[in-house]
Parts: structure tokens; sequence; C-alpha cells
């Protein structure tokens, strides 16, 4: 029933129709994900410098600019870089954006990221997801950066779902 309760909740969170087709997901559950979890975020990378490199690439192949903040304490965020090395998640995610994670630490490092797409209050939670256009440097996903910080309650399907309507 949670699932089901979570699938509605993106469906309503999100635009009246997908811009591409979902990856079809294999794995039914979290608990197919490789173990350990992976650990996404560089907790000593100079975060602004990686999001400015990572959206001069997306700029340069046509592709959306996505910005996972998050940290390694994180179950949540841990189990969306899961999701995201799925086979099938991993290549739908290299064909249409070009991602960078930024680790925010527990809610007080590298804030001047999310500061730079007009987030300067709190992050409602993580993991925090910003599709950025790169031509333009503007947040598409304004309304729903925080959607996926409780990924636990979700599948890996309906994370793959959320991720495929931002392209167009």
């Amino acid at each position: 029933m949670r699932y089901l309760t979570a699938a509605v909740a993106i469906v309503l969170a999100s635009p009246a129709l997908a811009a591409v087709p979902a990856p079809r997901v294999h794995a039914q559950s979290f608990d197919q994900l490789v173990k350990p979890l992976p650990l996404p975020y560089d907790e000593a990378a100079n975060a602004m410098a990686a999001v400015d490199r990572a959206r001069a690439k997306a700029r340069a192949t046509h592709k959306l600019l996505l910005i996972d903040l998050g940290g390694n304490w994180c179950l949540d965020c841990r189990i969306l870089a899961g999701t995201m090395d799925l086979p099938e998640v991993g290549a739908f995610l290299r064909r249409h954006f070009e991602l960078v994670t930024v680790d925010v630490g527990r809610f007080d490092k590298n804030l001047s990221v999310p500061a730079r797409y007009g987030i300067t209050q709190r992050l409602q939670g993580v993991p925090s997801l910003l599709v950025v256009d790169p031509r333009t440097d503007r947040l598409i996903n304004a309304d729903h950066t925080a959607a996926l910080a409780d990924a636990r309650s979700m599948s890996p399907q309906a994370l793959a779902d959320w991720l495929a309507q931002w392209p167009r």
C-alpha cells in the first residue's frame, strides 16, 4: 500500500505527461540493489567547481544537469544512488543528464549550490534533486526538489519514473 501511495504522490506532483519513456526497472524492491549501498558524495570535493564542470559538459552534450544534494549518512540518498547504479537506470541517466553529486553534510555544507538556484531556506530533505537547464542555468523542478527525500517508501521503478519526467 505504501508503494501505491508514493506512486500516487509522484503522479500528482509531476507534469501531466512524462517527457520521455522511463526505463523499465527489473529490480522490484530495494532488497535487490547491490550491497553495500553506494556512498555517492565526495565530502572533500569543491562542490561549486564540480557543478560548473558538469553544467559545461551538459551544455556541450545537450543534456540536462542533474544535481543530487545529499549526504553519505542518509539511507534515502544511498538507496537513490543504488537505484541510479542499476544498468537500465544508469543508461537512461547517461543519455539524458549530466549528474553531479554534492555533499551537503548535515544541512550545513555547500549550501551555496542550492542558493545559486534560489533555494535559500533549509533543504526540505535529502536527497534533493535539482534539474537544471544548462543553457540558462535555470532550475526546472523548483517545486519538486525534495520529492525523493523519502525514497525508501517508493520502488525502484517509481524513482526511475520520477527521473523520466524531466527530459524533453
